[in-house]
């Protein structure tokens, strides 16, 4: 199922914030590149919260499979940018063959390598295209903040695997994401919450 994509695009940080404030208490949401960044700005963080960076760049959904997988009562929830998702596409055949259904992968697809200083991307890919020829159960792909708002709770609860495109504006000129604090201090928080 695709909604319909409009002719605007959206601010990263605005579809953010609307998954802020979506998420269930439980869901473990992956943010890398521009919006972990973004992600960075909300709160209250949550233990569950795996803020990428720094990150291989490309290897958000392989992460976000291993923890859905090893907790599969959970939603996994993958913010990935479009020039990371080009460099694994792979993972998304490997999502559907394990047979991961508490996979979320949202795209943010701005064209550019916003991080590295907004190169613009080698095509326009159509990931929604992808997602449904690699298995995706749900396929979504949105251009404007408030159907994005409006049908969140929708995307979240579809049936999974669940893929969704986002058309955002590039954010051009803002610094890439630094790191949270300690990578082993983070990834001891994670595993405490994820046994609670």
């Amino acid at each position: 199922m695709s909604a319909p994509a409009k002719t605007t695009r959206f601010v990263a940080k605005d579809a953010l914030i609307a998954l802020h404030s979506a998420r269930d208490e439980r869901d473990v949401v992956i943010t890398t590149m521009s919006p972990a960044r973004d992600w960075l700005t909300l709160t209250p963080q949550s233990p569950l919260d795996v803020v990428f960076v720094p990150s291989a760049m490309g290897h958000a959904t392989s992460l976000g499979l291993g923890l859905a997988l090893a907790q599969p009562d959970r939603r996994v929830i993958v913010c990935n940018g479009d020039g990371s998702m080009l460099m694994n596409l792979g993972s998304l055949v490997t999502i559907v063959g394990a047979g991961a259904t508490n996979v979320i992968v949202l795209v943010f697809q701005n064209r550019v390598y916003e991080v590295t200083g907004a190169q613009p991307m080698p095509a326009n890919p159509d990931f929604a295209a992808i997602a449904r020829g690699s298995g995706f159960e749900s396929v979504f792909e949105f251009s404007d903040s408030d159907e994005w708002a409006s049908m969140i709770n929708d995307v979240l609860d579809a049936p999974g695997p669940v893929f969704a495109v986002l058309n955002v504006a590039p954010d051009v000129g803002i610094p890439g994401p630094k790191s949270p604090g300690p990578a082993g201090e983070r990834a001891r928080r994670l595993l405490d919450a994820l046994r609670s």
